[in-house]
């Protein structure tokens, strides 16, 4: 096969509608307009959510509660989920942490919770950690290093 004798599949392009282009091509005269009015004039184009001068939808309802675009997205992780998941003295990390399924996206940090015993020794590398989740990391004979 020569790059010449390449086309497409059968039946997977088709022909550009021309309208408004004389006989035969059934879309001659108003070119499938219909007749006046805003919606057959060239350059038409009314905004999305436009109503014809009737009071939009979204203008309608009532605004409600507060977007805060700084907000930081934190996965909360328990201690009880790291003795479960890991081996007695294993480095959990971000990675691990996502290859172990406890977290699908790390987003702006995670941070390691105290709910739960912990009984293995681990070295435990997140973004935040509470006072009871560093405590009971630090009294199994792990560390909590905040990264």
């Amino acid at each position: 096969m020569k790059l010449h004798e390449l086309s497409p599949a059968a039946g997977s392009t088709k022909e550009r509608k021309r309208i408004g282009r004389g006989a035969g091509s059934g879309q001659g005269k108003t070119a499938g307009k219909g007749h006046k009015g805003q919606k057959a004039r060239a350059g038409r184009g009314m905004r999305a959510g436009f109503e014809g001068g009737q009071m939009p939808l979204q203008r309608r309802l009532p605004k409600r509660g507060f977007n805060n675009i700084f907000r930081k997205e934190i996965v909360a992780v328990n201690v009880a989920d790291l003795n479960a998941r890991f081996e007695d003295g294993a480095v959990v990390d971000v990675e691990s942490l996502i290859q172990a399924g406890l977290v699908k996206n790390s987003f702006d940090g995670i941070k390691i919770l105290g709910n739960g015993e912990l009984t293995k020794k681990l070295t435990v590398k997140a973004d935040a950690f509470s006072e009871s989740a560093k405590q009971k990391i630090e009294a199994a004979g792990g560390n909590a290093e905040v990264i």
